[in-house]
């Protein structure tokens, strides 16, 4: 490698380690429109898995590498285009014993408004792929082709809930957020422990005949124009949902736990905290009958369309703790907010590389990443530069260059180092010594390709070191 290459490549990464905005390092690529990230949450499972809205399921591993075989292939039924397509995938708790997993999908009948279909599918024999049978357990017909939601995903309380956007058009039309006979614009929450679904005897309208008049006994909150991404809380079980604004506000609603069954978020009675349209079933109370938002944008500045993540809850970076992240599809910004005494503030930043940015994902470990393009970020570097760097001679690595071993000298820190993590040119984490509390560690470089790599070292009080190695 010429010294001018190795030069701006090491650059390059301080910057990524040491600016003080959101920063992100290339996980894996390769995706096609990748819509969704899930894990199994099974203990040792440091699988990512990638919904590519055509129809198909790939695993990242660990390294960042991608499994050449598909996890699962149902690009014959899904119709995909515009806000169609494969849109969610959900691990059952109990997956690590059932191999059961969940999936939201558009499908391709030629009636020109498919249908929303919530299925159930198994893990084969083998942990990388899944069996092709699927069994359909909830399904509805799109009067229009856009405001799917999409999002699927478990809550503390064990049930499956579903998030339906309004139906689509504009302005929500029929009124079906606010209509609770309606499944459009509303949060769904289903038992899915038995063969097909049966509904939680806490939800709103769980004693409804469920006749076309009637209360879907499927609805838990109401409200929602097209929920793109919610999430909860890994370390509470509070609920984070991003709800896409029309014509001016972007709004991220909160509810602690899972809300009171029958909340309402507000639609299409209102747009963020502003009236939008009074004509129909708005609560008697108005907007405090709702949900208020907890942060809410405009479109100045290129924005238009909110992708709801995550509150960070990994151990990586300490400024990130309790922040949640979100991004903006057409500005490409990335968002954080900060709790202070009650309050939640927002900071956007435009990260290193910019993206049209489709679904956030949290790793067993709390880790945070982003998809955009073809591409799986992995966020990194506080956005408020907390982390404190060592000096250089905070440790040291010999031979380096390398061939076949290193020694990582910790010299007299050794009882202060967290974590030893060797990362390619890409980010990616190849090997992690976790308390090692030697003085002297040697790692064998003989299976790693010939390149450039860097040694980080974590400590107890989240600071870090970091060297450059080069493997011959």
């Amino acid at each position: 490698m010429k010294p001018l290459t190795l030069l701006i490549i090491c650059c390059f990464y301080s910057t990524i380690l040491l600016s003080q905005s959101v920063n992100l390092i290339s996980f894996a690529s390769g995706f096609s429109q990748p819509v969704e990230i899930a894990i199994t949450n099974t203990a040792n499972d440091s699988r990512l898995f990638i919904v590519e809205k055509s129809g198909v399921i790939k695993i990242i591993n660990a390294d960042g590498s991608v499994k050449p075989t598909l996890f699962l292939d149902i690009t014959s039924r899904v119709g995909a285009g515009g806000e169609r397509g494969f849109l969610g995938l959900a691990f059952a708790p109990d997956y690590a014993s059932t191999g059961r997993f969940y999936v939201n999908y558009t499908d391709n009948t030629s009636t020109g408004k498919p249908n929303t279909i919530i299925a159930r599918y198994t893990v084969s024999t083998n942990p990388d792929i899944a069996n092709t049978n699927g069994t359909t357990l909830l399904s509805y017909q799109q009067p229009f082709g856009n405001h799917n939601g999409g999002k699927i995903a478990f809550g503390q309380d064990g049930f499956l809930y579903i998030a339906v956007g309004d139906g689509g058009s504009s302005g929500d039309p029929a009124d079906r957020a606010q209509n609770t006979s309606s499944l459009f614009g509303k949060l769904l929450r289903i038992d899915v422990s038995g063969n097909l679904y049966s509904i939680p005897s806490t939800n709103p309208y769980a004693e409804s005949a469920n006749e076309p008049t009637d209360p879907r006994p499927e609805i838990y909150a109401m409200g929602l124009r097209n929920p793109w991404k919610f999430s909860f809380d890994k370390n509470n079980g509070d609920l984070w949902i991003a709800d896409v604004g029309q014509y001016l506000i972007e709004e991220i609603n909160k509810v602690n736990g899972s809300g009171t069954p029958g909340d309402n978020y507000g639609w299409r009675c209102f747009e963020g905290s502003n009236p939008f349209n009074d004509q129909g079933n708005c609560p008697t109370g108005g907007i405090n009958s709702t949900i208020k938002p907890v942060a809410e944008y405009n479109h100045s500045g290129g924005k238009c369309s909110i992708t709801g993540g995550y509150i960070y809850r990994g151990s990586t970076f300490s400024s990130f703790t309790g922040k949640y992240f979100f991004a903006d599809y057409c500005s490409g910004e990335i968002g954080l907010l900060t709790n202070t005494e009650g309050n939640w503030s927002m900071n956007l930043q435009t990260p290193t590389n910019k993206h049209n940015w489709t679904t956030f994902g949290e790793d067993i470990n709390g880790e945070l990443y982003i998809a955009g393009g073809s591409t799986v970020y992995k966020i990194q570097d506080p956005s408020l530069g907390t982390t404190k760097v060592k000096t250089t001679d905070y440790f040291k690595i010999f031979p380096n260059p390398s061939e076949d071993y290193i020694k990582i000298d910790l010299t007299n820190n050794y009882n202060q180092v967290n974590t030893i993590t060797i990362l390619n040119i890409n980010g990616q984490n190849i090997k992690t010594i976790t308390k090692p509390n030697q003085k002297l560690i040697t790692q064998s470089t003989k299976n790693y390709a010939k390149g450039l790599y860097f040694i980080e070292i974590t400590t107890k009080d989240h600071s870090k070191a970091i060297k450059k190695l080069i493997i011959n």
